[in-house]
């Protein structure tokens, strides 16, 4: 209702919480977290981990800027699934370094020596039982 002391302007005949009909999604925070969740369950197949993990990271920052930025919901959603990147990476970085420490032991470096040298497969599960034997001892 408008008053005639008091003509409306524009500013007066917009709602206080527009709702323009277009709905706003944080379409980058659902990626987040989708990505993250996987490098978290997928961190043991290393690629999974980095790839998946570096992706999630990416977007849930993103996310969370736009969110804090009031561009965008969902800002939790994005700091979760960073979160969860970030995980995945270490998780992935502790098998690669599990991994590289095997194989550049001297266990490893003599079992493959072994290998290469065996002739049947009866000499290949003698290697295969004194490399168990060398990395229990």
């Amino acid at each position: 209702m408008s008053f005639p002391e008091h003509p409306q302007t524009r500013a007066d005949s917009m709602p206080t919480h527009p709702d323009t009909g277009v709905r706003r999604n944080n379409g980058l925070a659902v990626a987040a977290l989708v990505l993250g969740v996987l490098a978290v369950v997928l961190f043991w197949t290393v690629i999974g981990g980095v790839v998946l993990g570096l992706l999630a990271l990416i977007f849930g920052v993103i996310g969370a800027r736009r969110a804090r930025g009031g561009r965008a919901p969902r800002g939790t959603m994005s700091v979760i699934g960073a979160v969860l990147g970030v995980l995945g990476i270490i998780g992935s970085a502790v098998i690669i370094a599990i991994g590289a420490s095997i194989l550049n032991s001297d266990e490893f470096k003599d079992f493959d020596d072994c290998v290469r040298h065996a002739d049947t497969k009866s000499e290949r599960d003698a290697c295969a039982e004194d490399f168990n034997r060398d990395i229990d001892n």
